[in-house]
């Protein structure tokens, strides 16, 4: 029986709510799959700091190295907010992505059929939406130097931020989306600012030229703030889009609202040998600790790892049916309730969706 060693970092928040939902998920696809998987877990964000003094501990950092894939939930929270630029939790994560060279995140946004009255958007405009943002996550604003603040003697400051690619960072996030269009409907949207910025003009020179080594694929160039305004206005236009760091961070949190919550969204981060898997909605420290939080964000993030990591898209598939199974039954947590639905918590809906998949199995 294969065997599959996964590192589990909850991190803060309701990180350390939701991935035990998850893992309740992985140990029946587990038992039905015939697959082994060994847990393991490790401190990462405020956590870590807390007990080591680091956001991403040495020990932390090997065990992923080690795993086959990351199961991640979020970091960061008010406690940690004054803490140096260098040991804020989300350092942790930024550095998990560097240095294991994730550099293509993958964050799909849909809007599942009855969670269309879930948005704040018409109806008329979210239904039927299926897309995918494609974020390069290692180059970009987040990492470029230089950087920092100078502070001056007569109390004023300056504080610099760099955004920089080369052209090889932006050729291997466009081929991975490329591939990823192509077997969806096949049209990929590029997003840059090329009218104002020199990064965006060798953005949209290299993204043309991978894109003639797909001719099945449609490839337009749209400006970053033309796609934030249609995303909200007509988002099915959109198929597969990929776009660099802050404007895909930016972009598929925007994306949230065509899905009617955060909690409704997964992630996968690509490219090295070790994958990461993380919900996108955060620490949500104002609902930690309650018991409230939507898990479907980290159980669909199951679902991605098992199709990206570990080429077992049939049992992704049964994830992703299980999902759907339980809110066609109306069951909702906080963030996607509606009228005459049953409200549940976060571990009543993991249990829900645990049952369901077993018996997808039987």
């Amino acid at each position: 029986m294969a065997t599959y060693k996964i590192a589990v970092l909850p991190g803060d928040g309701i990180g350390q709510e939701v991935i035990p939902e998850a893992l309740k998920i992985l140990q029946v696809v587990g038992k039905g799959a015939g697959v082994g998987f060994e847990f393991e877990q490790g401190l990462v964000g405020g956590a870590a700091i807390d007990e080591t003094g680091d956001p991403l501990p040495e020990a932390t950092f090997r065990l992923c190295e080690a795993s086959r894939a990351i199961l991640f939930g979020a970091v960061g929270g008010p406690k940690w907010e004054d803490a140096p630029h260098e040991r804020r939790p989300e350092r942790g994560l930024l550095r998990l992505r560097k240095e294991l060279d994730l550099f293509a995140n993958l964050r799909p946004a849909k809007c599942f059929p009855m969670l269309v009255d879930a948005s704040p958007l018409r109806r008329s405009v979210v239904e039927g939406t299926d897309l995918m943002v494609i974020r390069e996550l290692t180059g970009g604003l987040y990492f470029g130097e230089p950087r920092g603040v100078e502070r001056m003697a007569d109390g004023s400051a300056h504080a610099v931020n760099t955004m920089a690619y080369t052209s090889r960072e932006i050729e291997r996030v466009a081929r991975v989306a490329f591939d990823v269009a192509r077997k969806r409907r096949k049209r990929l949207a590029s997003v840059d600012k090329a009218n104002v910025l020199v990064v965006s003009q060798l953005w949209r020179e290299v993204v043309t030229r991978v894109g003639q080594d797909y001719p099945d694929v449609e490839l337009e160039h749209v400006l970053v703030d033309n796609c934030a305004m249609a995303l909200v206005a007509r988002p099915t236009r959109f198929d597969t889009i990929v776009t660099e760091n802050t404007f895909g961070d930016i972009l598929s949190d925007e994306a949230a609202i065509l899905a009617g919550s955060m909690g409704m969204l997964p992630s996968a981060s690509l490219g090295g040998r070790t994958a990461l898997y993380e919900p996108v909605h955060g620490t949500a420290p104002d609902i930690a600790g309650k018991g409230i939080a939507n898990p479907i964000a980290a159980i669909l993030s199951v679902a991605m790892l098992l199709r990206y990591s570990l080429d077992m898209a049939g049992d992704a598939e049964r994830v992703e049916t299980a999902v759907l199974r339980v809110l066609e039954k109306g069951y909702r947590t906080a963030d996607i309730r509606q009228d005459g639905t049953s409200p549940v918590g976060t571990g009543e809906m993991g249990d829900l969706i645990a049952r369901e998949l077993s018996a997808l199995y039987s």
